[in-house]
């Protein structure tokens, strides 16, 4: 498919329409995904959810479960608040936002506690927390808000896989090298001597900060988009 715009030729007066390829559906909401991932990683890139992140990135078990809790919360109040988006009065839209967030917040905390005591004790007061976790508050008002449902639950995969992705690089280092294990099998003998500093709050730090270097570093230079591309794909995105 491809929209129509207009382009004088010099000395001439009259405008003839010029065919700018448009993307496909698909093509942006594959867009929207791996944006998530690469371009926006929520860690490694925007540097958002940095509490959860830090705190339970102490084993790989730990990190991924709480980033599948948070691709469930953000993928399901994305969709929710896209769907009703057109609803939602402007004054009141973020404590709205905000109420659809604590009911899959609510959701979650009840089924990690039904189905797995030891995770629901090891992640604690942070699942509650994630109804003011600043990276599904942002997609909700700035894309899931503007956006179609189809778009914000492909941003919201993409944001909540990033962010798993994140946790679970962050979590095996500091497992891995400050315990010796993974999922608590030791992969090391008795000889192996763990850096301690990793598992405390310290070596999160320095654990993030060395990843979110090595990830810019990794990253390809910005090439800015023709003209006409971009005003294409910006009205694929918005006229759904």
């Amino acid at each position: 498919m491809a929209d129509a715009k207009t382009a004088t030729h010099p000395g001439e007066g009259v405008a003839e329409p010029i065919a700018v390829p448009r993307p496909s559906r698909l093509k942006v909401w594959a867009q929207d995904f791996v944006n998530g991932v690469r371009a926006e990683n929520p860690v490694l890139k925007l540097v958002l959810g940095l509490c959860p992140t830090l705190a339970v990135s102490t084993s790989v078990f730990n990190a991924l479960g709480m980033g599948v809790a948070a691709t469930f919360v953000l993928t399901g109040s994305n969709f929710v608040v896209a769907l009703l988006r057109n609803f939602i009065p402007g004054r009141v839209r973020i404590p709205a936002f905000i109420v659809v967030i604590a009911s899959f917040v609510t959701i979650t905390d009840l089924s990690i506690a039904a189905l797995s005591p030891e995770l629901y004790e090891a992640l604690g007061i942070f699942i509650p927390l994630i109804v003011v976790n600043c990276i599904i508050l942002a997609r909700a008002e700035a894309f899931a808000a503007k956006n179609p449902v189809t778009q914000a639950v492909a941003d919201g995969l993409g944001m909540g896989l990033g962010f798993t992705l994140s946790l679970l690089l962050l979590g095996a280092i500091r497992e891995v090298l400050g315990n010796g294990t993974v999922l608590g099998y030791p992969l090391f003998g008795e000889s192996f001597s763990p850096v301690i500093v990793l598992v405390l709050p310290a070596g999160s730090f320095l654990v993030l900060g060395g990843l979110v270097a090595i990830f810019n570093l990794l990253q390809p230079p910005h090439k800015p988009q023709p003209a006409g591309l971009a005003g294409a794909e910006a009205s694929a995105s918005g006229g759904h």
